[in-house]
């Protein structure tokens, strides 16, 4: 497929946690439906995964779906693509001292200024992201965690346990989970019951990135530069096709010019005035013969 290369994965495969039980409860809370969705970075590359004919029915020989059947496997059903460029961005700062660029979230803070027992921290923050996925993967420079996790968790709480749900309700406005498996969803539902384990889950990875940070911070420039340089390409691009219709519509205008000037004059006429007399001979009577009753 040409537009391969603007899929990033799946939702599963696009981060890590470093904890068993936080990744069998954030997959349990977005579900297999969220987990199995594919990630594009522009809608560009969402168009190419499915065609339609002029009455709107899939293609089936293109797109994700021929290529599915080039292999032998046939899509059934519905399935979910996020688009990162239409997915509205975390707005606040972002911590460039972490090499995880952390977002930087408010606590939840109880009268006395302490977080409430049992809080962990913010399902968002708590997604290990490969470094390419860190920055730099829309228009507007944001990375995964901005974009994707943000949507998907936005200020999701995690507890240890779900007593301590219980007893931050007050501050919790965007959700929160336990590790022992309680869930409350942003419009203040409970979601009850015995916590499944999830077919599908985050992967579990203790390892931690045994480069200096000096090296992931140059790193990290060199894919700014090359951002830079692909945001300042496209600005060239733009602008080239903008002189290039000024061009066009210059010699259209001065080519109407050259025809206008082109045409024959037609010399002014002159209007006649509505009575033409001679002029006066000396000795005449200027205003001509008096009628007969004037004499």
């Amino acid at each position: 497929m040409p537009l391969i290369k603007d899929i990033l994965g799946y939702v599963a495969t696009l981060g890590k946690v470093n904890d068993n039980n936080i990744s069998r409860i954030l997959s349990e809370y977005l579900g297999m439906d969220n987990m199995l969705a594919l990630v594009c970075k522009t809608f560009d590359g969402v168009k190419g995964l499915e065609k339609y004919d002029k009455d709107g029915v899939i293609d089936k020989s293109s797109g994700v779906h021929g290529l599915g059947r080039s292999v032998g496997k046939f899509l059934d059903g519905r399935f979910t693509v996020f688009c990162l460029e239409n997915m509205r961005p975390f707005s606040g700062d972002v911590n460039i001292d972490d090499p995880q660029r952390k977002l930087i979230l408010h606590r939840p803070r109880l009268p006395g200024g302490v977080s409430p027992s049992g809080f962990l921290g913010f399902a968002v923050n708590m997604i290990h992201l490969d470094r390419a996925h860190l920055s730099c993967l829309t228009a507007s420079g944001h990375g995964l965690r901005e974009t994707l996790f943000y949507s998907l968790f936005s200020h999701l709480q995690v507890y240890k346990t779900r007593a301590d749900i219980q007893r931050a309700l007050p501050l919790i406005n965007d959700g929160a989970v336990s590790l022992d498996g309680g869930i409350l969803r942003p419009n203040g539902s409970f979601f009850l019951g015995d916590s499944k384990n999830p077919e599908v889950k985050f992967p579990v990875s203790l390892e931690v990135s045994s480069l200096p940070q000096a090296i992931n911070e140059m790193e990290e420039q060199v894919k700014l530069k090359n951002w830079e340089k692909e945001r300042l390409l496209e600005d060239m691009r733009r602008e080239k096709d903008l002189l290039k219709q000024a061009k066009e519509l210059y010699g259209k205008q001065k080519e109407e010019l050259m025809d206008y000037l082109a045409q024959p004059v037609v010399p002014q006429k002159v209007r006649d005035s509505p009575t033409i007399r001679s002029s006066a001979t000396p000795g005449s009577n200027p205003f001509g013969a008096k009628p007969s009753h004037m004499r």
